[in-house]
């Protein structure tokens, strides 16, 4: 994130507003190399932080309003009353930092109002975590302006929570927590259940490895009705076995376990994606940190195919992403992120980058789909305070 920006960020808050901000602040989007629909399964993941960020400027009030204003929405300020703040009352791109505030307040912080002007680089509805860049900028700048001493893992609780309750979307707590805590140069293995961190090292470049991702274009929304269904399939399947979630399945057990669910055949896909995902996982890790990095790629593709064909996932751009990089060479490939469109990541010697690149492109213009836009994954920095 350049000074540019955050000076033009600055600049054009003191347009809307008439005044200095307190600060400019800034929280990246995410890649998940590995962990699907395991966070809310109390199961491992393993995100990076992406370059791409959400910045906002911001300064307090005293008045209990709120106002918002986006450089990539159309439209003017958008004023609110805290106390007119309420669950699922908001439907536009404004119940996210709305629902921030919100969230601060319910935990009983004293958030008495703020301007603040957003601008993002994070690509909307590509599966990278745009909408918890923006709910972490916010949390993080109110948190400091506020004096409130949050630290990242509590921040992410607080955007998890505007999400769930006031967005209305039941996701995870994984795209909150690597935006809040990721760090340059390496991978986060976070357990979900006790919020655990490690930090990986994860440097392809060294390596003469690329991580691209490809954004096929095809949106996709959290609040949609599919990964809903998704996240209460896996709950049944706790249930029906008789575990607080599916974390606790053990993988030597996964027979045993699905063989108990019987004919519940689309629970038994889910319970075996969940099991399996977090074995992979822990898998990635002790290949990373035994230097077998190439090692990692069929890892990758195994978990593109269990979220194809038992979470039932995917759609035919990410496939096509994924054939037809394996079939250029990648090391491995899949679809990152909730589903349903969004971003696939491709992991590549940095020589067959081009090559790779340019089947892919020319396989979505064979088969009438949209330009994919394909850039490279380089883990980036957490949320901080930019000036």
């Amino acid at each position: 994130m350049s000074v540019d920006t955050a000076a033009a960020v600055a600049e054009r808050f003191r347009e809307l507003y008439g005044a200095e901000p307190e600060g400019v602040w800034a929280a990246p989007g995410r890649v998940n190399l590995i962990g699907e629909h395991t966070d809310y399964n109390d199961g491992f993941v393993m995100p990076f932080a992406l370059p791409h960020t959400a910045v906002a400027a911001v300064s307090r009030r005293e008045d209990g309003v709120l106002r918002l204003h986006s450089a990539d929405v159309g439209g003017g300020v958008v004023e609110l009353r805290l106390d007119d703040l309420a669950p699922e009352s908001d439907r536009n791109w404004t119940a996210y930092p709305s629902g921030v505030v919100w969230a601060l307040r319910e935990a009983g912080h004293p958030v008495t109002g703020a301007d603040v002007h957003l601008a993002s680089t994070v690509p909307a509805g590509a599966g990278l975590s745009s909408s918890a860049a923006l709910e972490v900028v916010v949390a993080l700048a109110l948190g400091e302006l506020y004096g409130l001493g949050l630290k990242g893992w509590q921040l992410a609780r607080l955007c998890q929570r505007a999400e769930n309750v006031y967005v209305g979307a039941p996701v995870g707590i994984m795209d909150q927590t690597a935006s809040a805590c990721c760090e340059a140069g390496h991978a986060l293995f976070l357990d979900t259940r006790d919020l655990s961190q490690k930090q990986i090292p994860f440097d392809l470049a060294a390596e003469g490895m690329r991580l691209l991702v490809v954004d096929t274009q095809v949106k996709h929304s959290h609040s949609e009705g599919e990964y809903g269904k998704r996240r209460a399939g896996c709950e049944k399947g706790a249930a029906l076995l008789g575990v607080d979630a599916l974390r606790d399945v053990a993988y030597d057990d996964l027979d045993a376990a699905l063989q108990r669910l019987g004919d519940e055949e689309e629970v038994r896909r889910l319970v075996r994606h969940v099991v399996t995902e977090d074995q992979r996982v822990e898998r990635v890790v002790a290949l990373l940190e035994s230097g077998e990095t190439r090692a990692i790629g069929p890892v990758l593709t195994e978990g593109h195919a269990s979220l194809r064909d038992d979470f039932r996932i995917s759609c035919p751009e990410l496939d096509l992403v994924v054939d037809t990089a394996l079939a250029g060479g990648a090391l491995g490939a899949r679809m990152t992120g909730g589903g349903f469109g969004g971003s696939a990541i491709v992991l590549a010697e940095a020589a067959d980058v081009e090559t790779i690149t340019k089947a892919v492109e020319e396989a979505f213009a064979a088969a009438g789909f949209t330009a994919p836009r394909v850039f490279e994954a380089v883990p980036a920095a957490g949320a901080r305070r930019l000036s």
